[in-house]
């Protein structure tokens, strides 16, 4: 008969959180008491910049690599939602070319809009007049780090007027107005709510399927998901403003990057704070650090119910196709890179051995289409080697086989003697490599 400890009582079986945690499923979010914020909009989803701020980033690309990226944006998000538009450059030919493409594509079928990116200025909304897309995004530098340093003269005023005659020439093209309000987390509230509201006043006459939309971009990543940070840096507080400014939470995107590690978390604070759509690109592709993952963010997103089930394994062949172009993820990038899921410990090890959801967050396999797996080093033990054996010939050895413990020993060796490298099997299975401890 087992003793319970002080204040705990043993049970029979254990408590694995299974709604929480489902087998085949990502995490899923539990409300305490099961109440849904009542600001959560129904359903979010995710826009995509791949062509513009991936490209911008340093992705080379081709039109025909332009047009394959695209082609793998419609495999991943398939009839789920999850991924909706895709936006384009329009100023060089290939650029135009990759637009053209998609567009093809789109009119048989393919279930991502392609939408442009213009400068908020008349001459640059001339460009997308004729193009045959339905939406462009435009543009509108709203901090005063740009409007009093980008504009002769500078100013608020000054560049309001530019905004705002390029959106009504946007609205005579009979296109949806999609303003990019450029650096608004260190925008003054003084010129975005106003902007905003004049925006809206001047695209009241035209049809419904013109009213603007706005993208709340936190362009230096120096926003902050946090309720009670002041304007501008709190996300959500900004978004519950544009909300309670009359914008409905389909009128709105948010579009982070990810300098100071805040990214997704500040992507969940919008779309908590009534926020539908999400923009950045799959795999995090973009400037500097680059722009929000949309597979992380949509992770959560079905987490929270809100959007339908991609197929994150597709992002496999994605991520190839990066390789190709020297801009692989990196080894440790989360989901998708290529030590994401592999352990180096030997206690790991043994806890995948006996029950490998252990040290799995998720299904792993079924659902990104990627192996658990494991790199021999001097911290790996006998429990290493079993699961490389378990996981490559499906063969179940004891930790007292002779030939494992040889081979055990022989590694052993090697490390005392001084190797650095670890061992691992690559996912062929045909050969072992070195690799750099880490």
């Amino acid at each position: 008969m087992t003793q319970d400890s002080p204040g705990m009582r043993d049970v029979p079986t254990p408590d694995l959180f299974p709604t929480a945690f489902p087998a085949d499923a990502f995490p899923q979010v539990i409300w305490e008491g099961g109440e849904r914020p009542a600001s959560l909009p129904a359903q979010a989803w995710t826009t995509e910049t791949t062509h513009r701020d991936g490209q911008q980033g340093g992705l080379p690309l081709t039109t025909e690599v332009g047009v394959q990226i695209y082609d793998l944006m419609g495999r991943f998000t398939g009839s789920s939602g999850a991924l909706r538009q895709a936006e384009f450059f329009v100023y060089r030919p290939a650029d135009r070319a990759m637009l053209e493409g998609a567009l093809e594509r789109w009119r048989g079928g393919h279930p991502v809009e392609p939408t442009t990116w213009i400068r908020a200025t008349r001459r640059d909304a001339d460009l997308v007049a004729g193009l045959g897309v339905r939406e462009t995004g435009m543009l509108a530098s709203a901090s005063d780090y740009h409007t009093f340093h980008k504009f002769t003269p500078g100013g608020r005023a000054q560049a309001a007027r530019t905004y705002l005659d390029a959106v009504q020439a946007v609205l005579d093209a009979g296109l949806r107005p999609r303003l990019h309000l450029e650096d608004a987390t260190r925008a003054p509230r003084e010129f975005i709510l106003p902007f905003v509201e004049a925006v809206q006043a001047l695209a009241a006459p035209f049809p419904a399927s013109q009213a603007p939309k706005f993208r709340v971009c936190d362009t230096m990543g120096v926003g902050l998901p946090l309720e009670g940070a002041a304007w501008p840096r709190s996300v959500p507080r900004m978004i519950r403003e544009l909300r309670a400014a009359g914008l409905s939470a389909e009128a709105l995107e948010f579009h982070p990057h990810n300098d100071t590690h805040l990214v997704v978390a500040n992507s969940l604070a919008a779309v908590l704070a009534g926020c539908a759509a999400i923009n950045g690109t799959l795999l995090g592709k973009g400037e500097r650090t680059g722009n929000a993952p949309l597979e992380g963010v949509l992770l959560h997103l079905r987490g929270l119910g809100l959007t339908g089930g991609a197929d994150f394994r597709v992002l496999n062949d994605l991520n190839d196709l990066y390789e190709t172009l020297g801009q692989g993820v990196p080894a440790k990038y989360p989901l998708f890179g290529r030590d994401a899921h592999r352990t180096r410990a030997g206690i790991h090890a043994d806890g995948l051995n006996k029950f490998w959801p252990m040290y799995a967050p998720f299904n792993v396999p079924a659902l990104l289409g990627r192996p658990l797996d494991l790199s021999l080093t001097k911290d790996s033990g006998v429990a290493g080697l079993i699961f490389l054996v378990r996981q490559h010939t499906g063969t179940e050895l004891s930790k007292e086989h002779a030939g494992l413990r040889a081979l055990h020993d022989a590694l052993t060796a090697e490390f005392d003697a001084g190797r650095q490298t670890a061992v691992r099997r690559p996912s062929s299975g045909r050969r072992l490599l070195n690799e750099p401890s880490s």
